[in-house]
C-alpha cells in the first residue's frame, strides 16, 4: 500500500465514523523492508531496512559479523531481483567501497565457505518462498478487507437512501425547535438530521430579533424536563444579547427536539401596544359623549 492509498483509506473510515476527517499521514520508519542473511555470520537472520541507507559493513556488523576461520575462503552471494552477485571476503577487506554497497530491501545474502552454490540457491529459494507466501497473504488480507468495506458502504449508503425515501414520502417525523416573540419570522426550525444546531442557527433563520420591538437582553431558551409520559418541569436559558460578546456563547448552546426560544418585548413596546388596544376605546366613548 502507498502513502497515498493509505491516506485515502484513511480518509473513507473516518467519513464512514462520522469524524472530522483532518490528519496527516506521514512515514515514521518502514518496517515492511528488510535484508536476509545466512550462512556463515554468527547470528544469522534479518536486518530491517529504514528511512536511512543501509550498506553491507553494517548488515554483517548486525548479525555479528562473519564466522570464518582464518584458512577460510569465503564468498558473499547477494540475490537481488532475479540476479545474483558474489564478493569474495578477501576483496571485501581490500577494498573499502564493496565494504560500503548499498543494499535494499528483499535483498537476500548468503556467505558461503565450500564454494557450495546448491546449498546458497537453496537458501536464497526459500527466501523467495517465504516473500511470495507473505506477498500472497497480504493481497488476500487486503481484498477481504476491500470487500468488507464494500459491503458496509453499501449498507450505510441503503439506510441513508432508505431515511431519505422516508421523508419524502412523510413517514419519517421531523423534529423542530419553535420561535417565538418579537423575531422577524416566528415559526419553527427543522433540526439537521445528523447534525448539531445551536441558539444561533434558529435565531438568524428566524431573522434576528426586532430592531424595533425586540429585547435582546430577554432572549430564552425553554427546555422541558420530562419525567416518563408526564411533563415535571421547564428549564429556562437566558441569554443577554445586548452585549455583542455574549452572542457567543449562542454558538455554543445546543438546540434539543422540542425546544423553545422566545425573545421578550421592549418595555416602552408593552406600553405602546396598551395605548395602542385603549386608544380605539376613548375615541369610540368620545365620540358616543359627542353625540
Amino acid at each position: 500500500m502507498t502513502l497515498s492509498e493509505a491516506e485515502d483509506a484513511i480518509f473513507e473510515r473516518l467519513i464512514d465514523a462520522r469524524i472530522d476527517p483532518s490528519f496527516s499521514l506521514e512515514v515514521a520508519e518502514f518496517n515492511s523492508q528488510r535484508v536476509s542473511i545466512g550462512g556463515a555470520v554468527r547470528n544469522p537472520g534479518v536486518v530491517p531496512v529504514g528511512m536511512t541507507p543501509v550498506y553491507l559493513d553494517e548488515v554483517l556488523a548486525s548479525v555479528g559479523g562473519l564466522s570464518l576461520n582464518d584458512d577460510n575462503f569465503a564468498v558473499i552471494r547477494i540475490y537481488r531481483d532475479g540476479s545474483h552477485y558474489q564478493i569474495p571476503t578477501s576483496e571485501l577487506y581490500s577494498d573499502q567501497s564493496l565494504q560500503r554497497v548499498r543494499l535494499v530491501g528483499g535483498d537476500s545474502l548468503f556467505v558461503d565457505t565450500a564454494y557450495d552454490f546448491e546449498r546458497a540457491q537453496a537458501y536464497f529459494e526459500e527466501i523467495i518462498a517465504r516473500a511470495e507466501y507473505t506477498r500472497t497473504a497480504r493481497a488476500n488480507a487486503i481484498r477481504e478487507l476491500e470487500v468488507e468495506v464494500s459491503i458496509r458502504r453499501g449498507a450505510l449508503e441503503e439506510s441513508r437512501q432508505n431515511f431519505r425515501d422516508r421523508v419524502e414520502f412523510g413517514a419519517a417525523g421531523d423534529e423542530y425547535v419553535y420561535i417565538a416573540g418579537e423575531v422577524n419570522q416566528p415559526g419553527r426550525f427543522p433540526l439537521p438530521f445528523e447534525s448539531r444546531a445551536v441558539l444561533a442557527d434558529a435565531l438568524f433563520d428566524a431573522g434576528g430579533w426586532s430592531q424595533s420591538t425586540g429585547n435582546p437582553s430577554q432572549i430564552y431558551l425553554l427546555r422541558a424536563q420530562t419525567s416518563s409520559a408526564y411533563l415535571s418541569g421547564v428549564t429556562a436559558y437566558r441569554l443577554d444579547g445586548s452585549n455583542a460578546a455574549n452572542l457567543v456563547l449562542a454558538t455554543r448552546l445546543e438546540l434539543r427536539p422540542g425546544d423553545v426560544v422566545f425573545v421578550a418585548e421592549q418595555p416602552v413596546t408593552r406600553w405602546t401596544r396598551v395605548i395602542d388596544q385603549i386608544t380605539p376605546s376613548i375615541i369610540n366613548l368620545g365620540a358616543v359623549a359627542v353625540n
